[in-house]
């Protein structure tokens, strides 16, 4: 059965094609917009020199905005384990929510639906691999906090659509806000530049801050419950766990 999408089609691409093959990534964003219409009319415009493949509304309305085989403009400087740049390896999903500027809020059942329906298409098209499907926040951690930690990874998993680990939620809690030593606290890091995170620190930002931004970003992602920033035991046994996964 063909998905169902309205089209609504973006300037912002680059014009030549790509092979199918290129193709190795999913990542999903937030639009961070008051509304929708404003959303919509960003991913459009073309002096916004921004866009998406698909944008899926909070009805669920799946809308295409750049075609697959071509590099629509949703990643920017960006950066996963060898890649760079990674429109050229992506589809970029947008889900309409106002963000943490605007009142950051769950994401609708019938987008979560959506969404489930159409990374599931573009899994079997481009034979995508688990490891492979992230956050905007993920390979930009220094800019981007999208699509945050209200966005049901752990759901997503289970529909075998990005990973998730696989330690139990109480045995987990027991161990949320012991600290670490320092050796503990760095092999924590290391796994993280494992697992894909960029390990080099940007221009313009202190080592220190970037350690707590790429620490946040890690939380939003994998330990929604308490993203605080503080490298603690709970956080140390998930990267372990995922360590297995994403290599």
């Amino acid at each position: 059965m063909a998905l169902k999408t309205t089209f609504n089609y973006s300037p912002n691409f680059n014009h030549k094609k790509r092979n199918s093959k290129q193709v190795k990534f999913i990542i999903f964003h937030y639009t961070g917009m008051k509304n929708e219409y404003g959303a919509l009319k960003r991913l459009t415009d073309i002096q916004s020199e921004v866009s998406c493949h698909y944008l899926i509304k909070n009805n669920g309305e799946i809308i295409e905005i750049v075609p697959d085989l071509y590099e629509a403009w949703h990643a920017g400087s960006s950066s996963w384990k060898n890649y760079k740049s990674l429109n050229k390896n992506s589809i970029g999903i947008e889900l309409t929510n106002p963000g943490h500027v605007f009142g950051y809020k769950g994401f609708s059942k019938k987008q979560i639906t959506s969404l489930i329906e159409l990374s599931k298409n573009l899994i079997k098209k481009y034979k995508i691999v688990p490891k492979n499907i992230l956050g905007h926040s993920d390979i930009a951690p220094e800019r981007k906090k999208d699509p945050g930690e209200k966005f049901p990874w752990e759901h997503l998993s289970k529909n075998k659509i990005g990973l998730w680990h696989m330690l139990k939620k109480k045995e987990l809690k027991k161990n949320r806000n012991l600290s670490l030593d320092k050796i503990k606290e760095e092999l924590f890091l290391k796994n993280l530049y494992k697992i894909g995170y960029l390990k080099k620190t940007p221009k313009k930002i202190k080592k220190e801050v970037y350690s707590k931004i790429l620490i946040k970003t890690f939380q939003r992602r994998f330990r929604q419950a308490l993203v605080n920033g503080k490298i603690d035991r709970e956080c140390l046994l998930i990267s372990m766990n995922l360590l297995k996964k994403f290599n």
